[in-house]
C-alpha cells in the first residue's frame, strides 16, 4: 500500500499537475493540504475518474485537507479535538479497511504560525497540543496509524539547507521543534528519517523566492509520522522531487510511504 502527503497550494491551480503525478505514481492513499477551496468546489470528479473516493474538509480561499484514497473510507473524521470555536479546516481523518483489519490516516495541515510574537504563534503551539492529544488516544486503538501532512516545522538543522536563516521563523522555534518532538515520542516513527538515517538534502518544500529551487535551499516540513503497527509495515519512503520541475508547480513535493 503506497500512502503520500503533499501540500499543492491551491488544487484549483494544481489540479494538472496533481492528475499527472496521480498516474505516474499510482498511491492507493494520498493526503493532501491547502486547498484553499470549499468542499462543494473541491474538482472531485477529475479524481473520481481515476479511482478515487474523496472526502475534503474545505474552507474558501486559505487552508482546506482531503483524502483521496482507493479503498473506501470509514469513520470519517473532520476537525481536530479540543477546541469547539476553530473553525480553520486543518484536519481529516479516516480508516480503511485492510487484510487483517483497518489502517487509520489523517491529513493535517499544520498552522504556520507567523510573524512570531503574535496569535498565529500562540494558535500553532495550542494546535500542536491538541494534535498530540489525539494523537496519544489515536495510539490506544493498536491499529497502523498514518499521521501525514504538511506539518510546518523543520525538526532539525539538517532538515535545512541553511538552518541559521530560519532561527526567526516559527518553523524552526525551539518550541515548534519541542512539540514536534513531544508527538514522535508518544511512539511515532518518522518515515523519511526511519528509512534514509541522517542524510541532508531531503527537503520538502523550496521558496517561490530568490532563486530557492535552483539552489536547492530547501527544507523539510511534509512528514509522514507512524505508530509502532504502521512501521513495523515500512517498506520505503521517498521524496517525489520531480514534481517540483513542473510547469506552474507548488512550492511542495509529495512524500511517498509504501506499506506491506
Amino acid at each position: 500500500m503506497k500512502i503520500a502527503t503533499w501540500n499543492v497550494n491551491s488544487i484549483k491551480a494544481r489540479l494538472d499537475n496533481a492528475i499527472a503525478w496521480l498516474k505516474d505514481a499510482a498511491p492507493d492513499i494520498v493526503c493532501l493540504q491547502e486547498l484553499k477551496c470549499e468542499d462543494a468546489a473541491f474538482p472531485t470528479s477529475a479524481f473520481e475518474e481515476l479511482g478515487y473516493n474523496v472526502i475534503t474538509h474545505g474552507q474558501k480561499s486559505y487552508n482546506g485537507v482531503a483524502i483521496l484514497s482507493k479503498p473506501q473510507p470509514e469513520d470519517v473524521r473532520r476537525g481536530l479535538p479540543g477546541d469547539d470555536d476553530d473553525s480553520q479546516a486543518r484536519y481529516i481523518e479516516a480508516a480503511f479497511s485492510r487484510k487483517g483489519g483497518v489502517i487509520r490516516v489523517a491529513s493535517i495541515y499544520l498552522p504556520n504560525g507567523n510573524p512570531l510574537g503574535t496569535e498565529k504563534f500562540d494558535y500553532k503551539l495550542r494546535w500542536m497540543e491538541r494534535l498530540r492529544a489525539h494523537a496519544k488516544q489515536l495510539l490506544k486503538l493498536e491499529e497502523p496509524l498514518v499521521l501525514a501532512g504538511d506539518y510546518n516545522v523543520i525538526p532539525a538543522p539538517n532538515d535545512a539547507k541553511n538552518p541559521e536563516a530560519w532561527t526567526g521563523d516559527a518553523l524552526f522555534q525551539p518550541e515548534s521543534r519541542a512539540s514536534f518532538r513531544s508527538i514522535v515520542h508518544l511512539g511515532f516513527t518518522d518515515a523519511i528519517r526511519q528509512m534514509h538515517g541522517d542524510a541532508p538534502g531531503l527537503y520538502t518544500f523550496w521558496d517561490y523566492q530568490a532563486g530557492a529551487w535552483q539552489r536547492n535551499n530547501g527544507i523539510r516540513i511534509d512528514h509522514l509520522l507512524l505508530s509502532p503497527q504502521a512501521a513495523d509495515l515500512l517498506k520505503d519512503a521517498r521524496i517525489d522531487r520531480e514534481v517540483r520541475t513542473q510547469e506552474r508547480p507548488s512550492d511542495h513535493v509529495p512524500v511517498v510511504i509504501e506499506l506491506a
